[in-house]
């Protein structure tokens, strides 16, 4: 490519002058041949020809008829002549092998005309021979039917060094390489197009180069991101739909081409496309909707093929930040690949997932490899991802050797083993021919494909750039170097199938419907009022489950075959379960999510979990897949639940978030009737998926009017286990709660996690659910709860003070705090004058409860908010002005808590003990003046 970082020896063509072979500066294979090593060789291969491998078997063969019988082979006397044979038989498979591993590097990639760079391996004399040498070999000693070696090179370099440029030999399977070899070789892969398939591919490049050409026009200097100079993206995907044999097809992509891609793959009206650039939108009925640019959006259509068969093709919404959106695509896929009416079965031949990348976020970006990672992966495989890499030989204006360590953008791919395909983007029939070739192995393999487009950038980064101050010279050849669709437009006049008048009578055309399509949607504009009906509140959910449910489900998750073998020790804990819903009850938190868990699944809702470890759990609370100790044979009680009517999937994750948690988000996005679960192994491990909660979780329906109703699970909690194990952040997500966009939990009981579980599952509006989760309060016996607790009730926002009955005219001091700062403040020696209250829901804000909750209490004087999080973390800033709105402005009104900090937490235990103490002797402490009498009526808040 154009600023390649690799140094540029000569091609394999190469001139009289340069055949001269320099065995010392150029070592060959043929220098490991030792003419003792043939002869002992051949001497057992003539005493028993089993005796050596099959490879020496055939190789003796052809020497014998190259040597001109037993006599010329080589034997302990041996002869010159035939040791020489044999040499050039092996240097001739050496280049044979050469042209097939390193053949793309001699391919005429670049339109700009920037030449391949070679590779020393595809000349014969690297390996010790001459041209002249292959004519004397036959096509037969290659195991080839050609009649000599020459003849076997000249068809191999015209396959494998001609326009498209094949990878696959670093694929360690090689079942899948000797398929590629016969796809090449065989001619099965290269079908020539017929004439009117010709013409249909230049209306086609017409058409895409025509709406970016009408667009500049139009709409000067307005940003699109146009996609020319890759051009031949859209015939491509083109056949990517119509060849796949997948009934659904989802893409993901960033912005360069979207608009043509939503245009003309998904068919997005023009008049709809124009009216966007007019500065107009399609009317929604929510007033948080604040939309997204033209160049982010998504969109869905169904395309009827030419068989007849409607395809359904979706193109996923994303931000500028590339390739952030392959994993939230992938998981998507894989929601849509499951088969209605069966629980837990999937058809990956159903979607075709097809990712566009950009040549310089593909190796630069980590989530690519993260998502690439996935795909083999049981949790998260897809089937085979088709991805082609829109090449435009530059990154905004960074060049390859300043962006990448490696030759191909597309390298990156090596350490996955997916194959790729090199082509150049004028080439309109190659490109073509890379995506038969990628449906077809898609198919076969179930693997992921990758087809690296090179083509160039004909504007700047976007419309309003100027390219010229930093790639003068790249731009002069763009400058001067004609449209894709003009250089196929000349190859088909050149092969007698259309004429120059023809192809300017489509452009015309082309043309022309845009001029009649913008002109009638101008006078069609400003229909919209832009009022917007306000959205009524959501029912109520049931989440409470008959006593007599809970327990039948509480016998299936501790019942396995009578073959399986748990550990002893964890079967013993797990007993427990079953006395824990007796009256003394004792429901730990990963009892009561299993519970909860069960009870969905029964109801035909299904349940997705993944995360890092936890089919475990991190903190051993969970156990939802058993291990048999005798065989290592696994078993999911959740799997086995009594008439079911959903299915139950948990999968530890690779050792990412970012991708993952995208992952299932897309997941949740498709699949509505289902609860998607993410934890993460610490809650501040969520801090490298950030990207994901900005840009997709948080803002998901006000930009793309998508409902995600994903759950975060990330243990928060200070127990001295220092900085990196403490804090989730919950002040981040407070920060981004607005418009009812997300809801944040910090539930301080397994029944309240129960509850709250049931109610994300079968609530009719669909949000994120951010939960804070224990650590120290998964088993605690003072927060475990009774069979009633799941039995009768819900999830209640706000928990007063259970110990304040009897005593409410007393209380001086509300004390509001969240989940494990509730049991430190209880488990202290309390004074009269303090109630301790639990906000469990921090967003939506329970305004109402919280003012009922103080008008529970006469005599108080004094509110405050207790944390154990600094004060500039945690959910103080967020709640402060909303406390002091519940409680009224004459109400003091004080935060309790570390002061600000750099640091989340302290990393020493002595330090981080001092601190909880201190918070906890400052709640409680005395109020300073004797209490007085109650009022004689209760005292109105505000």
């Amino acid at each position: 490519m154009i600023s390649s970082p690799r140094p540029t020896p000569a091609s394999w063509q190469v001139t009289a002058s340069e055949t001269k072979f320099d065995p010392m500066s150029s070592p060959t294979i043929t220098s490991v041949f030792n003419d003792a090593y043939i002869a002992e060789l051949y001497e057992s291969f003539v005493r028993d020809p089993s005796s050596v491998d099959a490879s020496w078997r055939q190789f003796f063969g052809f020497a014998q008829s190259l040597g001109g019988g037993s006599g010329g082979i080589p034997s302990s006397e041996g002869t010159v002549a035939t040791a020489t044979a044999l040499r050039k038989v092996a240097g001739a498979a050496g280049l044979v092998q050469a042209i097939r591993q390193y053949g793309h590097l001699a391919v005429q990639l670049d339109p700009l005309g920037t030449p391949p760079v070679g590779a020393a391996e595809l000349k014969p004399e690297f390996h010790g021979i001459t041209e002249e040498d292959l004519a004397s070999i036959p096509g037969a000693a290659l195991s080839f039917p050609d009649p000599t070696a020459a003849e076997v090179v000249a068809r191999l370099r015209s396959l494998y060094s001609s326009t498209i440029g094949f990878e696959f030999e670093h694929i360690s399977d090689e079942i899948e390489r000797e398929w590629f070899r016969k796809m090449i070789e065989t001619g099965e892969m290269r079908r020539t197009l017929t004439p009117d398939e010709k013409i249909a591919a230049l209306r086609r490049l017409t058409e895409v180069d025509g709406l970016e050409r009408f667009l500049g026009r139009t709409f000067v200097n307005v940003k699109r991101f146009s996609i020319e100079g890759t051009d031949a993206l859209v015939p491509m995907i083109d056949a990517a739909i119509n060849g796949s044999g997948a009934k659904q097809v989802v893409i993901g992509m960033a912005h360069r081409g979207r608009i043509n891609v939503l245009a003309h793959i998904l068919g997005k009206p023009y008049a709809t496309i124009f009216a966007e650039f007019e500065g107009k939108h399609a009317a929604t009925n929510a007033a948080s909707d604040t939309g997204d640019v033209k160049y982010h959006l998504g969109y869905a259509t169904n395309r009827i093929l030419a068989t007849g068969e409607t395809v359904k093709v979706m193109l996923v919404p994303n931000p500028s930040h590339l390739e952030v959106v392959n994993p939230v695509l992938e998981g998507t896929a894989r929601a849509l690949q499951r088969v209605a009416g069966e629980p837990g079965k999937r058809d990956e031949s159903t979607v075709l997932p097809l990712l566009v990348h950009g040549d310089a976020a593909f190796p630069g970006e980590g989530i690519v490899p993260e998502t690439l990672n996935l795909s083999g992966l049981t949790g998260y495989r897809t089937g085979g991802t088709l991805h082609i890499i829109a090449n435009n030989q530059i990154g905004f204006t960074t060049d390859p050797r300043e962006a990448r360590s490696t030759y191909y953008s597309s390298d990156p791919a090596k350490g996955f083993e997916i194959p790729i395909v090199h082509v150049n983007g004028d080439d309109a029939e190659s490109c073509l021919t890379s995506v038969e070739l990628a449906n077809a192995y898609r198919k076969r393999f179930a693997k992921d494909f990758l087809i690296d487009l090179v083509g160039y950038r004909r504007q700047g980064h976007n419309e309003t750039d100027e390219p010229v101050f930093t790639q003068r010279v790249m731009y002069a050849k763009v400058k001067a170097h004609p449209a894709p669709r003009i250089v196929w437009g000349e190859r088909l006049t050149s092969e007698g199938i259309v004429t120059a008048i023809e192809t300017a009578a489509i452009e015309r055309e082309v043309m022309a419907k845009f001029d009649r399509v913008h002109d009638a949607s101008r006078r069609e504009m400003d229909n919209s009022t832009g009022e917007h009906p306000a959205a009524a509140p959501p029912p109520p959910v049931e989440t409470a489950v008959p006593a007599e449910r809970l327990a039948l489900f509480n016998d299936a998750l501790l019942t396995w075959p009578d073959d399986f073998h748990p550990l002893p020790r964890l079967a013993k804990q797990l007993e427990r379960r079953r006395a824990a819903l007796g009256a003394a009850g004792q429901i730990d938190w990963g009892h009561a999510e299993s519970l909860a868990f069960a009870s969905l699944v029964a109801e035909g809702i299904s349940v997705r979990m993944s995360g890092q470890d936890i089919e475990r759990g991190t903190f051993s609370h969970r156990q939802a897949v058993l291990h048999d100790h005798e065989n290592g044979a696994t078993y999911t009680p959740l799997q086995h639940v009594p008439q079911a009517l959903g299915s139950f999937e948990i999968y530890n994750s690779p050792l990412s978030e970012t991708a993952v948690l995208a992952f299932e988000y897309g997941y949740s996005v498709a699949a509505t009737d289902t609860l998607t679960l993410w934890e993460a192994q610490f809650g501040d491990f969520v801090n490298v998926a950030q990207p994901i909660i900005d840009q997709f979780i948080a803002a998901d329906r006000a930009k793309w009017g998508q409902n995600s109703g994903v759950v975060l699970l990330l243990p928060h909690g200070y127990e001295g286990q220092g900085p990196e194990h403490s804090s989730a952040r919950l002040e981040r997500f407070l920060q981004l709660c607005a418009e009812g966009n997300l809801r944040v939990a910090y539930p301080s009981t397994p029944a309240q996690y129960f509850h709250i579980l049931r109610r994300q599952a079968k609530g009719s509006e669909r949000r994120p659910l951010v939960l804070m989760q224990p650590k120290s309060l998964l088993r605690l016996d003072r927060a475990a709860a009774k069979l009633s607790d799941l039995a009768t009730g819900g999830f209640l926002p706000v928990i007063d003070d259970p110990t304040a009955t009897g005593r409410r005219e007393r209380v001086r001091r509300v004390a509001f705090c969240t989940g494990k700062m509730y049991y430190d403040l209880a488990s202290a020696e309390q004074t009269a004058n303090v109630a301790i209250a639990r906000v469990e829901e921090l967003y939506p804000w329970p305004n109402d409860a919280v003012r009922a909750l103080i008008e529970q209490y006469p005599a108080v004087e004094e509110v405050v908010w207790a944390q154990e999080e600094p004060r500039n973390m945690g959910a103080w800033t967020f709640v402060a002005p909303r406390l002091r709105q519940a409680i009224g402005n004459m109400m003091p009104l004080r935060y309790v808590g570390r002061p600000e900090r750099a640091s989340p937490a302290e990393g020493y235990m002595q330090s981080h003990q001092e601190q909880q103490m201190r918070i906890v002797a400052d709640v409680l402490a005395p109020m300073p003046r004797p209490i007085r009498e109650p009022p004689t009526a209760p005292r109105a808040v505000r």
